[in-house]
């Protein structure tokens, strides 16, 4: 085996051409018999086995700077820098994370989890190395799923007009900027790739002195060259428009070409984009021929690609086939996704009303103006969006939505903590910000039941902006519907209140459960709105009581405990003790939600214990 004696990339370097064929061919083996076993970011991994090969061919990430845009396929990356031992630990608590980390490695330039971010942080790296007068090379690699970002041509119009020597690989997997047809491209493609090309450049541009652009001819030349390559090559031209040097489109499952058009990229030291082009899933023929479900997925059987637990009923799913129902009562009714139809269970939507179904691709806060604009002349838009990526799109949120009171919805997907993606991907922001946008109603269904109740109220009962948040995964043990009223007591108590919203009132229930084998009488609030929080409400499901505890699961400063517990004593009903259980200050690494649950504090035997401490139970 090969890639058993890969312990870092100065061996991948040591190997002979002859070798690395079978190298990738083992990391392809490699990601399917640990991914099968962990779930992870399969497919795209698979795509870009030989580009990661030809860059540790090329560069050196221990000095080099490889920024990974998304980072969903950064394993290969991972395994040829020391890491294939942990990889049956992949994405989980205490494990290898899924994503680049540098407190993982040395190799690891910069943390990853969301889109489009890559040229702009690797600009900033390529002038922090200008400006210390140091030599190292600076690569961004990015997907053309990425490169629909706005803040991704924000990066590239600024690093083509800097002059720095930086290098953007385009991984494009799926979706070109502009499609090549025909022979000519092909043609010129191979033409532009070869080394006779590029020694043929350099010594025609050494003819023209240090400074080639200040000759006539020279600029002459460039200009009838240019204008033919728009012509018969319209592909380039975007990127060479913005001040690069574009080298491609590379098959980039070709890895002596990969390794030529890199060194070549490094050889030009200035701004170079090298477009590649990957077949995603690439080897594994389940992946290969179903992309989209390979991309991110869970334990799965390798010989037959099926999952080894079926996926049942979740609140995604329940979200998709609700909105569908509403949206075949009222034509005013449209869906939005920002590149997550399938995550967010709008594939049904989709199929059935493809007029009023908008993907907008991975740009939130575009698909946030976008509903501000479709609510303002009398639709009604609902933003399908997980918690994290929600982030994104703040600025719109007030300014295009909030200020204006306009009806728009937003399904917030993957809210609270998530699990095995880890600290990028948890949804533990949301009820921080949104509160404190004027006018927003946030609803927190804890059942299948609840959110069907609060998605049709959002639509058709309530005025303004709401958001409906709701977890990643299936309900927990409550099943009932408490939608119609503001907050509900679940459970009578009359010695200590629970206070929570959405499915972490599954944990204060089992708390209770505790509890009550010590023959301590806890009482239940559920909070199915977080806002607006009126004191009448408050004052009224929690006012007088000696001892509060709030449970959730998003940071502690400005949580809703904290608001609640502002509305008591403004009133005059402070509690004697008030406890708030939450994530504090801390990001939660990746591990199952009851791993993370446990290890915070917010599980049913946490809450019980921190009870009966308060009370002073036992001593």
């Amino acid at each position: 085996m090969i890639l058993e004696s890969i312990r870092s990339p100065a061996d991948v370097k040591a190997l002979g051409e002859e070798q690395l064929p079978r190298l990738c061919q083992e990391l392809r083996e490699f990601l399917v018999q640990n991914v099968s076993q962990t779930g992870g970011h399969l497919a795209s991994n698979l795509g870009a086995v030989e580009l990661t090969v030809a860059i540790h061919r090329v560069f050196d990430t221990e000095k080099d700077r490889l920024v990974f845009d998304v980072g969903h396929q950064c394993y290969v990356h991972k395994a040829l820098t020391g890491r294939q031992e942990l990889f049956s630990t992949l994405r989980q608590f205490g494990g290898l994370s899924g994503f680049p980390k540098p407190y993982e490695s040395v190799h690891d330039a910069f943390i990853a989890g969301h889109a489009s971010n890559s040229v702009s942080v690797a600009l900033g790296m390529a002038r922090a190395r200008t400006l210390q007068k140091e030599d190292y090379s600076v690569l961004a690699l990015i997907g053309d799923g990425a490169l629909t970002g706005g803040l991704a041509y924000e990066g590239l119009n600024n690093a083509g007009a800097s002059r720095e020597p930086l290098i953007v690989i385009l991984n494009d997997n799926g979706m070109s900027i502009n499609p090549n047809v025909g022979a000519m491209p092909s043609h010129l493609s191979r033409l532009r790739s070869k080394p006779a090309y590029y020694h043929f450049k350099k010594w025609y541009r050494s003819l023209f002195g240090k400074r080639p652009m200040e000759s006539r001819l020279y600029r002459f030349n460039h200009r009838v060259k240019t204008s033919l390559k728009k012509t018969l090559w319209p592909g380039s031209t975007l990127f060479e428009d913005m001040g690069f040097t574009y080298l491609g489109p590379v098959d980039g499952h070709d890895l002596p070409r990969l390794c030529d058009v890199l060194e070549w990229a490094k050889e030009l030291n200035g701004p170079v984009v090298v477009h590649v082009n990957t077949v995603k899933g690439k080897g594994y023929s389940f992946a290969e021929q179903n992309p989209g479900k390979f991309h991110g997925i869970s334990p799965f059987d390798p010989e037959t690609g099926l999952l080894k637990k079926p996926g049942g009923e979740s609140f995604s799913s329940v979200f998709g086939k609700t909105l569908a129902d509403c949206a075949a009562e009222d034509s005013r009714v449209c869906a939005i996704t920002a590149a997550m139809a399938d995550g967010t269970g709008l594939t049904g939507f989709a199929r059935e009303f493809p007029e009023r179904f908008f993907d907008v691709a991975i740009a939130e806060g575009h698909g946030v103006s976008m509903a501000a604009g479709l609510a303002s002349q009398g639709m009604l838009p609902v933003f399908a969006v997980y918690s994290t990526f929600l982030q994104r799109g703040y600025d719109m949120l007030i300014h295009d939505v909030a200020l204006e009171r306009l009806h728009v919805v937003l399904g917030v997907d993957r809210a609270g903590l998530v699990g095995a993606d880890g600290e990028t991907h948890h949804g533990c922001f949301d009820p921080l910000f949104l509160c404190t946008i004027p006018g927003f109603t946030v609803l927190c269904p804890a059942s299948f039941a609840e959110l069907r109740s609060m998605l049709r109220r959002a639509l058709f009962q309530l005025d303004g902006p709401v958001a409906v948040r709701y977890p990643r995964g299936g309900e927990g043990a409550f099943r009932a519907d408490t939608s119609d009223k503001p907050a509900a007591c679940l459970r009578e108590g009359g010695d200590v209140t629970l206070a929570g919203y959405g499915v972490m009132v599954n944990n204060l229930l089992a708390a209770a459960d505790l509890l009550a084998k010590d023959g301590i009488r806890a009482e239940v609030v559920k909070l199915n709105q977080i806002a607006p929080l009126d004191h009448e409400t408050v004052c009224g499901c929690l006012g007088g009581r000696d001892i509060i505890l709030v449970l959730e699961d998003s940071f502690g400063p400005g949580c809703v405990g904290q608001r609640l517990a502002a509305i008591l004593a403004e009133h005059g009903r402070a509690p004697k003790k008030l406890i708030l259980k939450n994530l504090g200050k801390t990001f939660a690494p990746e591990g199952s939600i009851s791993q993370l649950e446990h290890s915070f504090g917010l599980d049913a035997a946490a809450v019980a214990a921190a009870v009966r401490e308060a009370m002073g139970y036992g001593k």
